[in-house]
């Protein structure tokens, strides 16, 4: 944000108002009172001049906008002059009329010295400026200024701070410190146990800030229409490399300049034709590049135009420049993190590096044909819903790329029966009175259980098995994956067999969903 300048005269009464103003909290002698009387002269003196400035200002606006070819797109301007030096006249007015009345609370000024003649008073100066029931026109002046401030911003430029004019003792980085003053508002703090040559100082110095937010608001006006002097008041050094990355033992190239900027105005600046941020004079570019006819090296031949427009002495002027920049297309590699192909409805788990953009890697996924699960940086789980999948990778809002993969199903798992817990062997078969347990199990395949584990979760959800002599049946029972037949054992005999046949097969993903697989399979086992 914009702050206002003093200048060394400004600087130095300011000075020496605070430095009269402590002593005053210490003694009240005729020496300091006259020191006083003399400080209220500067300030007025100096007062009339910054007026007269002012008023010069506010012609050369005017002047200058004859000049210019179309005066009648700056009548605002003018008319903006105007209204600052009217709200300002104001509350000088007004604060001269305080003045006056406390000149005369101080019995008026003896036409022989030409001096205040009771400059010790104090009591009527409080009276009038505070009053009882704090009804002094102090408050009214306080309102004034606050006003004053409010409508000096609205026409400022954007930014422009102008500190409160009618502080309180709890706003004022002295007085805030002071246990006996700290609780006084505006009034109370600076008209109370005041003789009048301070007071009249405190009221002209008031009027000294008046004059200089008008003068610092007049000056931006001014330098709208190019009646302001530009001076460069912010110098620095500036490097422009030709490059800013080389590869080892190229040069290096740059050229060192120096650069300045004006406090005073703030030029109009442009990105191809849309407005730019404007900080501490210089332009804020920033934009998402775009890439698209790469060559053969992989890059991209772009270009943008910057433009700086302001107000010259001989009326507008914009200062354009092209610049132009290669935009690298961006490379990454896809590594498969746990499987070396896609399986439909399976969490294929994918690692996406980008070696060239570095800190910047931070994409973002979508798939047409499937769904993605999002992980830690170039990390992304791809579910296929279809029989191919496309990925779709972006990075910074950007879409650098899309891989299309070709989805396998799921390979169907391998059934085997076990008896008492060890695999049966059909040809040799099973102890007719010995077999106690009949176990369907459901194996993955092996690939695909060592890519996709949490896939590979299979069981047989229904067994069948039936004792049989001949062509009757003897008894049969059910179950899930496993089923108890010492029942039937106690009724077979040598030459029976087991008819086993598995009915269904089901697959938990990674999910925790369970999928039923189709599955039918018969074994007949003959019993010894």
């Amino acid at each position: 944000m914009a702050g206002l300048k003093e200048t060394p005269r400004q600087k130095m009464i300011g000075m020496m108002y605070l430095v009269l103003t402590a002593l005053l909290a210490l003694q009240v002698s005729d020496a300091l009172l006259q020191k006083f009387v003399l400080l209220n002269n500067s300030l007025e003196t100096a007062n009339q001049s910054a007026a007269e400035k002012n008023k010069g200002t506010i012609q050369g606006i005017d002047s200058k906008i004859k000049e210019l070819p179309n005066p009648g797109a700056y009548a605002d301007i003018s008319r903006k002059a105007a209204e600052v030096h009217k709200i300002a006249e104001a509350v000088i007015s007004q604060i001269e009329e305080a003045k006056a009345k406390v000149i005369e609370s101080g019995g008026g000024i003896d036409p022989e010295t030409g001096q205040i003649k009771n400059p010790k008073e104090e009591e009527k100066v409080y009276q009038i400026m505070v009053g009882s029931g704090k009804k002094g026109i102090a408050y009214q002046l306080a309102a004034s200024m606050e006003d004053y401030v409010s409508k000096l911003s609205a026409i400022a430029d954007k930014g422009t701070v102008f500190p409160a004019l009618a502080l309180g003792a709890k706003d004022d980085p002295i007085a805030s410190r002071d246990a006996n003053q700290r609780n006084k508002d505006f009034a109370e703090l600076n008209f109370a146990q005041t003789p009048v040559p301070a007071a009249l100082a405190t009221l002209s110095q008031k009027q000294a800030e008046v004059r200089r937010y008008e003068s610092e608001v007049l000056g931006q006006l001014a330098a709208k229409v190019g009646a302001k002097e530009v001076k460069f008041d912010k110098v620095f050094a500036q490097v422009s490399a030709n490059a800013n990355t080389v590869v080892a033992g190229m040069d290096y190239e740059a050229e060192v300049f120096i650069a300045a900027t004006s406090s005073g105005f703030t030029p109009r600046m442009s990105l191809n034709g849309s407005a730019l941020p404007v900080k501490d004079g210089r332009g804020q570019i920033k934009f998402k590049t775009a890439g698209g006819e790469y060559d053969k090296n992989g890059l991209a031949r772009k270009s943008y135009t910057a433009s700086v427009s302001y107000m010259s002495p001989t009326g507008p002027k914009t200062e354009s420049i092209t610049k132009e920049y290669f935009v690298l297309k961006p490379t990454y590699n896809i590594e498969t993190a746990t499987i070396p192909a896609l399986y439909l409805g399976c969490a294929n788990r994918l690692s996406i590096v980008s070696p060239g953009l570095g800190a910047l890697w931070n994409p973002s996924f979508s798939a047409d044909g499937g769904e993605t699960i999002a992980g830690e940086r170039g990390k992304v789980t791809i579910v296929p819903s279809a029989a191919t999948v496309t990925l779709n990778i972006t990075n910074g809002g950007t879409l650098l790329g899309k891989e299309t993969f070709r989805v396998r199903r799921v390979p169907r798992p391998e059934v085997k029966i076990y008896g008492n817990g060890g695999e049966i062997d059909e040809r040799r078969g099973a102890s007719a009175t010995g077999l106690r347990t009949i176990e369907a199990r459901a194996l993955a395949d092996e690939s695909f259980k060592s890519t996709n584990p949490e896939d590979a979760q299979f069981r047989v959800s229904e067994i069948y098995v039936a004792l049989a002599r001949g062509t009757k049946k003897v008894g049969d029972v059910t179950g899930s994956g496993s089923v108890n037949v010492s029942n039937l054992a106690s009724q077979a005999q040598a030459g029976d067999r087991y008819f086993i046949e598995v009915k269904g097969v089901q697959r938990r993903n990674f999910k925790g969903t369970v999928e039923n697989i189709p599955y039918n399979m018969t074994k007949v086992l003959p019993l010894n």
